[in-house]
């Protein structure tokens, strides 16, 4: 048939054009052309629905919306990588090598993407599955939107029956243009490309994954061997001709003084690159010596990944300005000639408070050096006095508030100053954004940048106003349109049934936190009772002392507070506890009773929070990091550091599912979905 032939021929060219586009970066055809035969090959699959196969390109873009993820279990384990933070780290590395194998060993030198760990299967060529690395034994199906990188082949050149590793990541192109899009819609921005990447792959709606232009480096088989190839450079080669991208600055090294050399040369130019990488693995090139190496439990003996140092940059601090928190706080905030550093530019950074400026003498007009926290947070380190020329000057901070012209106040025991005016703007905008955040009343689309428009277009004015907003008004404002607009009332509705935790550590009060507000939520049911507690009742609370209950009950003594209740009940705003109750055993010890638990990685049943609520309904106390007073770790997917640090202290790691044992029956089927 003539038709089914030219449908044939439309899509190996197409197959052939991605990948000479996606993997080979050398397209022999104009995006023109492309889009033509794309468009021909649509309508005679709309034609011909029976003809469409799993290789398609159509199949690329994305539109099936999944209904969940259902669990896959690795054929073999996908292990992670012991760190190496020096020299001498990897030296040791070497040394154990060589006590096993001999000194005739060679390295291969890989660049440590930072991405997602994934894992795609082929059965006789044809692409099956894909799953997230998740606990290395068991992670996510995500099959269909890994389907939309196209740079994962849905047909190798050869029909080979294997299981490919490898990271998804998101260019940092594509990760700009993201942010920038979301700031616009008002979403709140991806901190970095490797969160976006993760993000984008947990999508249920496919058409999304699509859009956000990932892209992917295969690194490994779960078992080269089955390959015929001796060596894991043979492999990676063997990779790249069946069809699969892999990375093309590897490089095999002979000498520990060529590993350092690749390292270097690296750790300078890893800024150029378009994605982020933060190390260099290193493999034992021959697969014999690997598997005489063998492997630990999480770790192979075999390879290590050196972690680059956080970068440090110099660029010129401006000028310095000041930010009022929603406590009053007043922040200086360093304003920088922008400078790229670790993925990322930087035009601004924290100086925290007067007290830090002049200790670590930081004068406007200063060359400074800056360093990412994390790779994540910009900071100010210190500056570099060598190369003032006189122009620089001291700051000071002023004695009245910027935004209201009030005395700004230096409380007792406290470094920083504060505006104590209850009325003044920049606090009640502060408490504007506080209100709609992730851990406060959760309303997606209410960004800082719209709370700020709403704000100097006196649309609000406080919080309740927010209940009262119409589509008109909305969309009087810059960068929306009708279905952003209809996105962001639709939210704001859905933030009325949260339950009484969210609207009271919403509500700002001062020292009480996340934490303390579902305490108090647990305890007084409503906000009503709450209102009515004595210090005396406060302070009977575990974990609630006499400064947090003066605050709480200084705070509703207030007429205008209660009169902000009654305005927000009569918006429908749910002012009672509606979330798990702790569990009651009173004749038995609970389960983390006394316990220090760690929470790492990406849950994927439950949210961060509701896991922190059920340890500590358990009687757990949930902390931010790993030392040798924690009792157990709870490890998600794509767990980092932190379960590495439990392993080299021998703490107890449990994963979801284990958490999920000691869930009330009620929440489990809840979350299931019945």
């Amino acid at each position: 048939m003539e038709e089914k032939k030219r449908y044939q021929e439309i899509k190996e060219l197409l197959l052939e054009y991605s990948h000479e586009y996606y993997v080979e970066d050398n397209p022999t055809v104009e995006d023109a052309v492309y889009d033509k035969y794309m468009q021909e090959l649509l309508q005679i699959e709309k034609k011909h629905p029976d003809w469409v196969t799993n290789d398609s390109p159509s199949r690329r873009i994305g539109g099936e919306v999944l209904e969940g993820f259902t669990k896959v279990r690795h054929g073999k384990p996908m292990l992670s990588l012991a760190n190496a933070f020096n020299k001498e780290d990897l030296l040791n590395f070497d040394r154990q090598i060589r006590e096993k194998v001999g000194e005739d060993r060679e390295y291969m030198c890989e660049l440590k993407i930072d991405g997602l760990a994934i894992s795609l299967t082929y059965e006789n060529g044809q692409y099956k599955q894909g799953a997230t690395r998740g606990d290395g034994t068991i992670g996510e199906d995500i099959t269909e939107n890994l389907r939309t990188i196209r740079s994962i082949p849905m047909k190798l050149k050869k029909p080979y029956s294997i299981e490919v590793r490898g990271e998804a990541f998101m260019p940092k192109n594509s990760f700009k243009k993201l942010n920038e899009r979301r700031e616009e819609e008002g979403h709140t921005l991806f901190a970095n490309p490797r969160n976006a990447a993760a993000g984008s792959l947990r999508q249920l709606d496919t058409k999304i994954a699509a859009q956000r232009n990932l892209d992917i480096f295969l690194y490994a088989v779960s078992d080269f061997g089955e390959m015929g190839v001796k060596r894991h450079s043979d492999g990676l080669d063997m990779l790249h001709s069946l069809g699969l991208k892999t990375n093309k600055e590897r490089r095999v090294c002979q000498t520990m003084d060529e590993v350092f050399a690749y390292i270097e040369e690296w750790t300078e130019k890893r800024t150029q690159l378009d994605y982020d990488i933060d190390g260099i693995v290193l493999k034992l090139n021959s697969l014999s010596e690997q598997r005489e190496m063998g492997e630990r439990i999480k770790t192979p003996r075999w390879s290590i990944a050196y972690k680059f140092p956080a970068e440090e940059v110099r660029t010129v601090l401006e000028r310095i300005e000041l930010n009022i928190g929603r406590t009053g706080v007043v922040t200086p905030t360093a304003i920088l000639d922008p400078i790229f550093i670790a993925g990322t530019t930087v035009s601004r950074a924290s100086l925290h408070n007067e007290d830090l400026i002049h200790e670590r003498d930081i004068r406007i007009g200063d060359t400074v050096v800056i360093k990412k926290a994390g790779d994540i947070i910009p900071e100010v380190i210190r500056s570099l006095p060598e190369k003032r020329d006189g122009t620089q000057v001291t700051f000071h901070m002023p004695k009245e508030c910027p935004a209201c012209q009030s005395e700004l106040v230096r409380l007792e025991d406290e470094v920083a100053l504060r505006c104590i005016n209850p009325k003044c703007p920049a606090q009640i905008k502060e408490g504007l954004i506080h209100f709609v955040s992730r851990n406060a009343m959760n309303i997606d689309g209410l960004g800082e940048k719209v709370v700020t428009q709403l704000f100097s277009h006196q649309f609000i004015k406080d919080v309740v106003d927010l209940y009262s907003l119409s589509k008109e008004k909305l969309l009087d404002l810059e960068r929306m349109g009708e279905k952003s607009v209809t996105n962001l009332l639709d939210s704001i509705e859905k933030s009325k049934a949260n339950s009484l935790e969210r609207l009271l550590f919403g509500l700002g009060i001062r020292h009480v936190g996340a934490k303390a507000a579902r305490t108090l939520a647990i305890q007084f049911d409503t906000l009503a009772a709450l209102s009515k507690a004595s210090k005396e009742e406060l302070t009977e609370i575990p974990d609630i002392g006499d400064i947090m209950a003066d605050s709480i009950v200084t705070y509703f003594s207030n007429d205008e507070v209660h009169e902000l209740m009654d305005e927000l009940k009569k918006a429908g705003v749910n002012m009672t506890y509606t979330g798990p109750k702790p569990a009651e055993r009173a004749h038995e010890e609970l389960v983390f009773s006394g316990k220090k638990v760690v929470l790492t990685g990406k849950l994927t049943r439950l949210t961060r929070n509701d896991a922190k609520a059920l340890i500590e309904n358990l009687g757990g106390d949930v902390a931010g990091s790993v030392s040798k007073k924690t009792d157990i770790v709870i490890a998600g997917e794509d767990a980092g550091t932190k379960r590495e640090n439990a392993e080299k202290l021998g703490i107890p790691i449990w994963r979801e599912d284990d958490l999920l044992n000691y869930l009330p029956d009620k929440v489990e089927k809840e979350i299931e979905g019945d």
